[in-house]
């Protein structure tokens, strides 16, 4: 009858501090295995590509303007969009390094 009250009748008490924390600290776990650490490893290759810019190379911003590599500072890059027009950005705005495109039949492969 004691159970119907939420009291159990011997040996049963209130559970352990342990046990209580175990749901938090398991969903603590799934998060970093799911968004921390991709996160980290994203946040690393994209400090090493900022790292290995050297002018001449096409790049992308995040704002989505397309440029050369044309001087290098030390928090910011200077890119050539037009044949007269210089833009300084900060590093942490450049979004990707473009690939060099290659002329003939990789063109026509991309395509398909």
């Amino acid at each position: 009858m004691f159970f119907l009250y939420g009291q159990a009748g011997g040996g049963a008490g209130q559970p352990s501090m342990f046990t209580a924390l175990l749901p938090f600290i398991i969903i603590f776990v799934i998060f970093y295995f799911i968004i921390i650490m991709p996160a980290r490893k994203k946040q690393k290759q994209h400090q090493g590509m900022l790292a290995s810019l050297k002018g001449g190379e096409r790049i992308i911003t995040t704002g989505g303007i397309y440029g050369t590599v044309s001087r290098i500072m030390e928090d910011r890059i200077e890119i050539t969009v037009d044949k007269n027009t210089k833009l300084q950005v900060t590093k942490q705005s450049i979004s990707a390094v473009l690939e060099p495109q290659s002329k003939g039949g990789d063109q026509k492969s991309k395509a398909k």
